[in-house]
């Protein structure tokens, strides 16, 4: 069997080596560059491919996959937003995604966001920069006691409201499927709208459907607190961008916590060499301000996520290859 893998960084390698320790009759080769209509000719002769979701994925590019008899292909994460799923049928691809590398990483990212926000980090690191030491009149605020809504509670949500009860917060959330798991904690409320309207702190842990696309808009906004507190470390397009600068301009939204964005891959794993060289202006309009923290989509960066990224992906592709059932197959049935 030979599989090729797109879109691997430095840190991905040496997993990659152990994984194929465990399995040498498996032939991988792999590159740096993602998967397009350029890159696709480098998969030729190979029987599956892995990839790792960060743009979108153009029929062509498949087709060509299709006509050089591939039609395994795995995610090394959980996004799946790039793929035209009636592309993926219509050139019968099978699919995984890899859904559960590590929900602590990003629960635990999630909580950064908000304590560092809550304890307002960012004035004081402009503060130190400045050699000034004091305290007022930048006081913060806690966890405890606040109201946390949560919008997703499957893996990952789940443990960002384990952890925040843990801190004494109120906990509120809503899901479409609501994790039996959490039943016990009696955190549900009836609807979207409940959570907009009693949270103090918002949190986003949904994937993106398209119904789900600026879930947050300038009505949701509307709906909330004064002063809420948003964090999205799931998907960016879950929030209009232009929704969430008008709140943070008129003070309706307190703060944001950004590990995602709209239009990240225009500016996330790119260097340059100032800010006025970045031409993102959604970017330009958050990036200065004291009350907002933009992370480069690294709540999943860990090396117990990066592990599991890898061989869980590798692992499945193998076992579809094998004609056995992955472990975290995708229904491609429906969009």
């Amino acid at each position: 069997m030979k599989i090729f893998l797109y879109g691997i960084r430095e840190d991905e390698k040496g997993y990659l080596t152990e994984w194929n320790d465990v399995h040498p009759e498996v032939q991988i080769a792999y590159t740096d560059k993602f998967l397009n209509t350029e890159t696709v000719d480098l998969a030729k002769g190979y029987d599956g491919v892995v990839t790792l979701q960060m743009q979108a994925y153009s029929r062509d590019a498949l087709q060509k996959l299709h006509d050089f008899g591939i039609s395994k292909i795995s995610v090394r994460n959980v996004g799946l937003d790039g793929f035209d799923f009636q592309d993926l049928r219509d050139l019968d691809f099978s699919l995984t995604n890899v859904p559960v590398y590590s929900p602590n990483a990003i629960a635990e990212h999630t909580t950064s966001l908000i304590l560092r926000l809550l304890r307002r980090v960012p004035e004081f690191d402009k503060k130190f920069n400045n050699a000034d030491y004091s305290w007022f009149p930048t006081i913060g605020e806690e966890i405890n006691g606040k109201t946390v809504g949560i919008i997703g509670t499957g893996h990952i949500g789940s443990v960002v409201a384990r952890i925040m009860q843990a801190m004494g917060a109120k906990v509120i959330a809503y899901d479409i499927k609501p994790n039996p798991y959490l039943e016990n904690l009696g955190i549900y409320v009836d609807s979207l709208d409940e959570v907009l309207k009693q949270a103090d702190i918002l949190t986003l842990h949904t994937p993106l459907a398209k119904k789900d696309i600026h879930m947050i808009d300038a009505a949701a906004i509307a709906k909330m607190k004064d002063g809420v507190v948003i964090i999205n470390a799931a998907r960016g397009a879950l929030i209009d961008t232009d929704a969430l600068i008008a709140g943070l301009d008129s003070g309706k939204v307190g703060g944001a916590g950004l590990d995602v964005l709209e239009s990240e891959n225009d500016v996330f794993q790119k260097k340059f060499k100032s800010i006025d060289d970045v031409k993102d202006p959604q970017f330009k309009a958050l990036i200065n301000r004291d009350n907002v923290i933009i992370t480069p989509h690294t709540a999943f960066y860990t090396t117990t996520a990066v592990h599991n990224m890898v061989f869980d992906s590798l692992t499945d592709n193998l076992a579809m290859l094998e004609g056995k059932e992955p472990k975290y197959p995708v229904d491609i049935s429906e969009d």
